[in-house]
């Protein structure tokens, strides 16, 4: 896995200074046209590592996440 940045430009994601191959599948998060979004090397590691435990399998279904809060009244 790798982080990169692009920006949209006609509609498509257009990523600088990284090449990424043909039929690749890419997450896009977007944080809305006129936020920036930037990660020291720190916060990019646990990203890759979040990203990483979700791939095996480690997280929490929503329905699981919501059933285990308590309830308010």
């Amino acid at each position: 896995m790798q982080v990169t940045t692009g920006t949209v430009i006609n509609g498509k994601v257009v990523v600088e200074g990284s090449t990424l191959p043909e039929g690749t599948l890419v997450t896009v998060l977007s944080r809305g046209a006129k936020e920036s979004f930037s990660l020291t090397r720190e916060e990019g590691d646990e990203l890759l590592e979040a990203m990483a435990e979700i791939d095996r399998g480690e997280f929490v279904e929503l329905d699981d996440l919501l059933d285990s809060l308590p309830r308010r009244n």
